[in-house]
C-alpha cells in the first residue's frame, strides 16, 4: 500500500485539480447566461457563490458585496478563499510536487505550467472581456492533465487513489449544480410567464455547467425536459459526470484498494441516498434537500477514505 502521506497528497491533488476545472466551468457558463438573458430575468451573481459553497465565507471576506466583479474575483483569484480557482491550482500543484516520483513527469509539467499561467493571468481573466479565453485555457489544461494520467500512468494503487479523489470532487460539484440551480428552476415554475419564457435557456446553462448539454441531447431527443435533465445529471451511468457514474467509479476504486470491507459500506449508503433522490426530480424544494443528503453521503465517503488510507484507523 502507498504511504499514507503519498495517498493523502494524491487524493487531494486530484480533488483540487478537479475543483479548479469545475470552478472555471461554472463561472464561464454563468457568465454566458448573464449575457444571454435580459436583466429582468436574471440579475444576481449570488447563485455562483451557492454552487461553489462559498456564500458565508464571501460575506465575511467581502462585507456583503454582491456585484459581479467582487464575486468573480473571489471565486477565481482570491487565494484566501481555499475554493478559488487560483488556490485550487496552487494546492493541486503542491500535492503533485511532493509526489513527482509517483505521477508521470508530463502530468507534473502540465500542472506546473497551468499554475504559472494562472498566477500570471488570473487577475486579468476576471474581467468579463478576457474571462472566457482565460477559463477555456484553464479547462483545456486540466483536461490535458486528465489525458496524460489516463494514457501513461500505471494502473496501480496510486492511480486508484487519484481517480477516487477526482470522482468524489466531481460528484460533489454536480450535486451542487443540481441542488442550487436546477432546484431553483423547478421552484420557479410558478412564476410569471416572462420568467418561464427563458426556462430552456436556463436549463441549457445548467447542463453546460457540467459539460452535459450535448450528451443530454444525444440521450433525449427534443426540447429539454426539466425532470429528464435532473435525472440525467444524477442517475445516468453513461455520462461520466453524473453522480451515479461517479459513485460507480468510487466503488470500483475502493474495491481495488486495501480494506474494501471497511470502505464500501459508505458507497452503498451513498447509492441508497441517490436512489431516494430520484423520487424528487419534479419538486425543487425536495430536490434541494435531497442534494444535501447526497452531499452528506459524499462527506461520509471522504471521511472513511481519510480514516482508512491517511490516518490508518483500521
Amino acid at each position: 500500500m502507498l504511504l499514507s502521506r503519498v495517498a493523502d497528497r494524491l487524493y487531494w491533488g486530484a480533488r483540487y485539480a478537479e475543483r479548479a476545472q469545475s470552478t472555471a466551468r461554472i463561472v464561464r457558463t454563468y457568465t454566458e447566461l448573464m449575457v444571454d438573458l435580459p436583466v429582468s430575468v436574471l440579475t444576481s451573481w449570488e447563485p455562483l457563490l451557492a454552487v461553489a459553497g462559498s456564500g458565508v465565507a464571501f460575506d465575511l471576506a467581502c462585507g456583503g458585496a454582491t456585484d459581479e466583479a467582487s464575486i468573480v474575483a473571489y471565486l477565481l483569484a482570491d487565494t484566501t478563499n481555499p475554493g478559488s480557482l487560483a488556490a485550487s491550482v496552487a494546492q493541486a500543484r503542491e500535492n503533485l510536487r511532493t509526489t513527482r516520483e509517483i505521477v508521470p513527469r508530463e502530468a507534473w509539467q502540465t500542472l506546473n505550467d497551468l499554475h504559472h499561467d494562472v498566477v500570471a493571468n488570473v487577475d486579468g481573466g476576471c474581467a468579463r472581456a478576457n474571462r472566457a479565453r482565460f477559463l477555456n485555457r484553464v479547462i483545456g489544461e486540466c483536461q490535458q492533465l486528465n489525458g496524460v494520467l489516463a494514457t501513461v500512468m500505471l494502473r496501480d494503487e496510486a492511480y486508484d487513489v487519484w481517480q477516487l479523489g477526482e470522482a468524489v470532487e466531481r460528484a460533489d460539484m454536480t450535486t451542487r449544480v443540481v441542488g442550487v440551480r436546477a432546484a431553483a428552476l423547478l421552484m420557479s415554475h410558478g412564476g410569471d410567464d416572462a420568467q418561464r419564457a427563458y426556462d430552456d435557456v436556463q436549463w441549457m446553462s445548467v447542463l453546460r455547467s457540467v459539460s452535459a448539454l450535448q450528451m443530454y441531447q444525444r440521450a433525449h431527443a427534443g426540447a429539454i425536459d426539466a425532470r429528464d435533465a435532473v435525472e440525467f445529471l444524477l442517475l445516468d451511468p453513461r455520462f461520466p459526470r453524473s453522480v451515479a457514474a461517479c459513485a460507480q467509479r468510487i466503488r470500483h476504486c475502493l474495491e481495488r484498494l486495501p480494506h474494501p470491507a471497511r470502505t464500501l459500506p459508505a458507497v452503498s449508503a451513498l447509492d441508497a441516498v441517490l436512489r431516494d433522490a430520484a423520487s424528487h426530480t419534479h419538486d425543487g424544494a425536495a430536490l434541494d434537500g435531497a442534494m444535501d443528503d447526497v452531499q452528506t453521503g459524499l462527506a461520509a465517503v471522504n471521511d472513511i477514505v481519510q480514516r482508512t488510507f491517511v490516518r490508518g484507523d483500521h
